[in-house]
C-alpha cells in the first residue's frame, strides 16, 4: 500500500490537507501545524497582553479544536480565513472573560512596522521605533473591532471578504472599519507624513 512520504504532504494545498486530517492522517495535520504554529503563537501573543504562556495556551487549544473536529472546516473556504477565525473567537471569549473580571482590555503588541508601511511610508529620517510606539498607542485607543480589523489587512494581509468572514461581520462593515482607523491613524501620526514639513 502507498504511503504519502513528509515530503508528498509538504506539497499539498491546506485544504487538502484538511480532507487527510479528516481520514486519522497525523502527518498531515503535522504538517500544517508546521505551516501555522508560529503565525499563530505571534497572533495569540499579540492579542493577549504578550503573554507567552497563555498565547502556547491558546495556540495549543487552537490546533485541538483542529484535530479534534476537521469535519467543522468547510472544504469551500480557505482554510487560513478559518484557523484566523477560530483564533479571534477564542480571543473574543477571552476578553468577554476579562471584562467580567475588570482585566482592561487594550494593551498588546504591534512591532511589524515594516509590514504597515503600504499605509504610512516613513522616510529614512524618522525613527522607526518611536514611530512604532506612537501607532501602537493610538491603536491602542481604539476599541476592539475597529483595531483587529485593521491588523488583519495590514499585518496579517487578509482581504475585505477574508476579514468579513473571519470577524462575522458585513464586508461593508470591514471597508468602514479600515477607513476609519486609517484617517484617524494619518490624523494622529501626521508627524511622521513626509509632506508635512517641520521646517
Amino acid at each position: 500500500m502507498f504511503q504519502f512520504s513528509k515530503k508528498v504532504y509538504s506539497g499539498l494545498a491546506d485544504e487538502r490537507l484538511m480532507l487527510y486530517v479528516l481520514e486519522g492522517k497525523e502527518k498531515a495535520f503535522t504538517e500544517l501545524y508546521h505551516r501555522y504554529a508560529k503565525r499563530m503563537l505571534y497572533f495569540f501573543y499579540q492579542r493577549l497582553y504578550q503573554d507567552e504562556q497563555k498565547a502556547q495556551d491558546f495556540l495549543q487549544d487552537l490546533f485541538l479544536k483542529v484535530l479534534e473536529k476537521p469535519q467543522l472546516f468547510d472544504q469551500n473556504k480557505k482554510f487560513k480565513t478559518w484557523l484566523y477565525t477560530l483564533a479571534a473567537n477564542m480571543c473574543k471569549n477571552e476578553y468577554r472573560k476579562d471584562a467580567v473580571r475588570g482585566v482592561k482590555v487594550n494593551d498588546f503588541a504591534f512591532n511589524d512596522v515594516e509590514e504597515i508601511q503600504t499605509v504610512f511610508i516613513l522616510p529614512d529620517r524618522f525613527d522607526k521605533d518611536l514611530f512604532a510606539a506612537n501607532l501602537k498607542l493610538e491603536l491602542n485607543k481604539m476599541e476592539e473591532n475597529q483595531r483587529i480589523t485593521f491588523l488583519l489587512r495590514y499585518q496579517e494581509e487578509f482581504s475585505v471578504n477574508e476579514i468579513s468572514e473571519i470577524l462575522g461581520c458585513a464586508e461593508g462593515t470591514v471597508k468602514s472599519r479600515l477607513f476609519y482607523c486609517t484617517k484617524k491613524l494619518a490624523l494622529k501620526l501626521r508627524a511622521f507624513d513626509p509632506q508635512n514639513e517641520l521646517g
